[in-house]
Formats: C-alpha cells, sequence, structure tokens
C-alpha cells in the first residue's frame, strides 16, 4: 500500500494573465532601448521638447486673446537677442521669437498628435480589414490607397491645403488625407502574414468566430510596425506642415515654427538670422529627435533589423 503522505506533488506551473505578459514584454523592450546610445538621445531630445510644449503657458506670458497668435511690438522690429523682454529677439513685425519658439512646440504637438491619431486609426481599420477578410474588398481598398500612393505626399498635401485655402485647421485635414495610405500597406501585410500561423488555425478550429480571431489574435500580432511608423511620422509631419506653412498656407502670425521661418527669411541677408534660425533649429531637433526613437524602436521590434 502506497502512503500518500510520501508523493510528491508536482510542481504548480504559475500562468500569467495577458496583461501580465505585456507588461514584461514591455519591459523587456525598454531596456534594449535604452542600450542604443543615439536612441536615448533621442528620447532625451523629445521629452525635453514635450515638456516646452506642455509647460508653454508657463514659460510666456501672453497678452493676447489667442494664445497660438504670436504678440507682435511694433516698436522693437528686429530687435537682436538679448533685447529686454525679448530673448531670442524679434521678427520683422514685432513679432517675439522666443514666444513663438516655445507656443510653436505646443502647436507641433496638437498637430503631429491629432494627424498620427486620425492616419492610424483609418489606416489600421482600412488595412487590416483588407487583409482579413480579402477577395474583392482587398482589391477595391487597395486601388484606392495605389491611387493616393501614386501622388507624391508633399505635393498632394500642397494640392489640398492650397484649395482649401490659408488655414492650420486645413494643413491638418491635408496631411491626414495623405498619410494614413502608408499605414494602411503596412497593417494590410502585416495581418495578412499573422492570420497563417498556427494559433490563427487553433482558434478557428475551436470555434472561435472570425470577428473574435480578428480582434484577439490577429489585431495585436500586427500593430508593432504600425508603432514604429507613427513615431518616424511624429518627426516627418512636423516636417511636412511646417514646409506648408513656410510656403504662407496658414494663417499670419501663426505661432508655428514654419511661420517664423518664412517671416524672418527676408532679413537673414541683412544679417537677421535669428527670427529663422531658432525656429528651423526646432523643427531640426523635432525631427531629429523622432526618428531616433522610431530607428531604435525598429531595430528592438522588427526582426529583420537583427544583427545589423
Amino acid at each position: 500500500m502506497v502512503d500518500v503522505s510520501t508523493v510528491q506533488k508536482s510542481p504548480t506551473i504559475p500562468t500569467e494573465g495577458p496583461w501580465i505578459v505585456r507588461a514584461r514584454r514591455f519591459g523587456e523592450v525598454s531596456k534594449q532601448v535604452l542600450r542604443n546610445p543615439t536612441t536615448v538621445i533621442g528620447l532625451v531630445i523629445v521629452v525635453l521638447l514635450l515638456s516646452v510644449a506642455l509647460l508653454a503657458p508657463l514659460l510666456t506670458t501672453p497678452n493676447v486673446p489667442d494664445p497660438y497668435q504670436m504678440p507682435r511690438d511694433w516698436g522693437t522690429r528686429d530687435a537682436p537677442p538679448g533685447t529686454p523682454g525679448h530673448l531670442l529677439g524679434t521678427t520683422s513685425t514685432g513679432g517675439d521669437v522666443l514666444y513663438g519658439v516655445l507656443w510653436g512646440a505646443r502647436t507641433s504637438l496638437q498637430l503631429s498628435v491629432i494627424v498620427v491619431g486620425i492616419t492610424v486609426v483609418v489606416g489600421t481599420m482600412i488595412g487590416s480589414l483588407a487583409g482579413f477578410i480579402g477577395g474583392k474588398l482587398d482589391e477595391f481598398l487597395m486601388r484606392v490607397v495605389d491611387v493616393f500612393l501614386s501622388i507624391p505626399e508633399l505635393i498632394f498635401a500642397l494640392a489640398i491645403a492650397a484649395v482649401l485655402g490659408p488655414s492650420f485647421g486645413n494643413i491638418i485635414f491635408a496631411l491626414a488625407v495623405v498619410f494614413w495610405v502608408k499605414y494602411a500597406r503596412i497593417m494590410r501585410s502585416q495581418v495578412i502574414h499573422i492570420k497563417q500561423n498556427d494559433y490563427v488555425d487553433a482558434a478557428r478550429i475551436t470555434g472561435d468566430s472570425r470577428l473574435r480571431i480578428y480582434f484577439k489574435d490577429v489585431l495585436p500580432n500586427s500593430i508593432t510596425p504600425v508603432m514604429v511608423q507613427a513615431t518616424l511620422d511624429m518627426g516627418g509631419i512636423v516636417l511636412t506642415a511646417a514646409t506648408l506653412s513656410f510656403i504662407g498656407l496658414a494663417e499670419a502670425g501663426l505661432a508655428e515654427w514654419g511661420v517664423l521661418v518664412a517671416d524672418g527669411q527676408a532679413g537673414i541677408s541683412a544679417g537677421k538670422w535669428w527670427a529663422s534660425t531658432f525656429p528651423g533649429m526646432m523643427v531640426f531637433l523635432w525631427a531629429l529627435a523622432f526618428n531616433l526613437v522610431g530607428d531604435g524602436l525598429r531595430d528592438v521590434l522588427d526582426p529583420r533589423t537583427e544583427g545589423r
């Protein structure tokens, strides 16, 4: 007779919920990202720029009804940096450069978040449905995407914004119309790849509905390249918006970096470099920082870049 008290029980295998698994994965990705010095530099710059954007109301004391419009001091036009009350100088129309730089960060943050948010949602929905359902729907949606991709992004956005008229809201709309197609392409490719995996077939065999498979198995496992592209676009969208603002497609006097560069370009030849230089540096830093972070994320999350 076997004494049950002497029988060793097999160890219990701990089970982890999906949120714990995702949190652990996030921690692993964060450690790998922080091992890359250039990515860390990008993150530091991003944090500084976001801090400037969020703290802009505290760093300036606007005396205008609309804080997004630069206050003008007509008595101190073209004042150089270091002028009392105008640390970074003024433009040829009396606009305070420091005010424009600080609030331009806030404008750029709002612009990039809105445009990236819209394009990610629209592109992800269209691309994932095309890849998951396939057939005639996939064919139709991808031909629409091909039409959009056949036109260069900057020219397309320029045409839309020019037709709608000078307005920063129209620039946001134009960029959203142009940028969603790349997310649709990326998502379709990912979904087609993911839905061929064994765990998707297993879920189908066990009786899961197509809707459940789409939301539980396919969509969450297809989103990683979209996150990387969204990070890269946070910089590219601001650069494109600054270009459109520079050529006059935003409201005059708007606290936006492209508008500031345009206001100061006439004075560069006369040695009045500050009105264009400081906002131009901010555009450069914004685009550089998000590209460094996006490249770091891509190196970690995309297995095709491993070992490069």
